[in-house]
């Protein structure tokens, strides 16, 4: 492979997995000129957030199957053409109804981006070359939360929270035009690839029994889902309460995911020395404590402005350690069927956040409150979980590729 096709064949990838976190990120400004468009509350408006989540989990499960039965290219433009479709309807939307059912719609779409160039990458490189070219793209996955919040202020301010919804889709055009011409199909339609329900939940069913699974990745994703619940809840947090506007929230938004950026890479460094599970306990217990302590200072007023941005900086900077090292001991176990092992992660993990989103819009006080309360519960839930689960799995864990498995006392 030349280095321009190598080159090309990145940054198509990359935009296919921007595409979901940029939908996610880049309207976050616009909370309070959707409600005051739509007369309804910053709380309602999340709604439209949360069926978002719930679109992406359900995609988890729909296109692993739809992407081995039919090849990649023809799932991708579908899903594609329905982001795009749904990305118009978005910006037309005259009732918050309107705007949630095209919300999910529109994350549907987005999934079969994301789920397809994993796939590809698998498809496409040797497996020496995969990891490094999913660093690449965990990179874009990374910058695009503190991309996405600071554009979209900039847009919403200066054209309206509709042409968000615009450039999203001409970015899905793009994307579309892109995989068309210079995306190749790496994967040829399998016809023996059951669609039926049965055949596929029996996989499912089979990783859901692995201790070690349910252990991790239910602890991961009830961890997860305290992020979730801060993406929702911070609009109503910082613009509603304490009345930043659009531009200063994005760029408290980008601040706030340098510490879940950076801990995640400084996670790698601290894999040389420490074990997974050992980073996972050690990041739960930390979490805990400071979910508890924003918990309480927020029943009593303790936190203003910028107390709030330190405790979601503290509890995202956790996160980043907890969350990578879930994930990969949750798929450790899994050599033949890792492809349902992931989407299963995936889907519990989005699924959990989208409960988390919903939480917090339904219990709206106008006050930081239900976001905190919800951060502290999921995470003191996860460390439970994490306690129980490692008496089932047993004296031996299987740890991820490239460590030894370690003996649990």
């Amino acid at each position: 492979m030349t280095k321009k096709r190598y080159f090309f064949l990145i940054l198509i990838l990359g935009t296919l997995t921007a595409l979901g976190p940029f939908s996610i990120d880049m309207y976050l400004p616009g909370f309070p000129a959707i409600a005051k468009d739509l007369h309804e509350t910053v709380a309602r408006v999340a709604l439209s957030l949360s069926s978002f989540f719930i679109g992406i989990s359900a995609g988890q499960l729909l296109y692993g199957p739809l992407l081995d039965r039919f090849g990649r290219k023809t799932p991708l433009y579908i899903g594609l053409v329905v982001y795009i479709l749904a990305s118009f309807g978005c910006l037309s939307a005259h009732r918050i109804e309107a705007l949630i059912v095209l919300r999910f719609v529109q994350a549907i779409g987005s999934c079969a981006a994301s789920v397809a160039s994993v796939a590809m990458v698998r498809d496409l490189f040797p497996v020496k070359d995969s990891a490094k070219v999913f660093s690449l793209l965990m990179l874009v996955v990374g910058a695009s939360p503190m991309i996405a919040p600071t554009v979209g202020g900039y847009v919403t301010a200066a054209f309206g929270w509709q042409s968000v919804f615009l450039v999203l889709a001409f970015m899905g055009i793009l994307i579309l035009i892109a995989s068309v011409f210079f995306l190749p199909e790496s994967y040829r339609p399998d016809a023996s690839i059951s669609l039926k329900p049965k055949p596929i939940l029996m996989g499912f069913w089979s990783v859901l029994r692995e201790p070690q699974f349910y252990t991790y990745a239910f602890a991961g994703a009830l961890a997860f889902a305290g992020l979730f619940a801060y993406v929702s809840g911070s609009p109503l947090v910082f613009m509603d309460i304490f009345e930043v506007n659009g531009k200063v929230y994005g760029w408290i938004f980008a601040f706030l995911s340098v510490g879940f950026i950076g801990s995640s890479q400084f996670n790698g460094l601290l894999l040389k020395k420490y074990k997974s599970e050992q980073l996972v306990f050690a990041a739960l217990i930390g979490q805990s404590l400071i979910g508890l302590i924003f918990l309480f200072g927020t029943m009593n007023g303790w936190f203003g402005l910028y107390g709030t941005i330190a405790m979601l900086f503290l509890f995202l900077c956790c996160l980043g350690i907890a969350n990578p090292n879930a994930s990969a001991l949750s798929l450790a176990p899994f050599s033949k069927n890792a492809g349902s092992a992931s989407a299963l992660m995936g889907a519990l993990q989005l699924g959990m956040g989208a409960l988390a989103s919903v939480g917090v819009s339904l219990f709206n006080t106008h006050s930081a409150l239900p976001m905190v309360a919800i951060i502290a519960g999921t995470t003191l839930l996860a460390l439970l979980v994490l306690v129980l689960g490692r008496s089932k799995i047993g004296n031996q864990i299987e740890a991820p590729q490239g460590q030894e498995a370690v003996v649990l006392h």
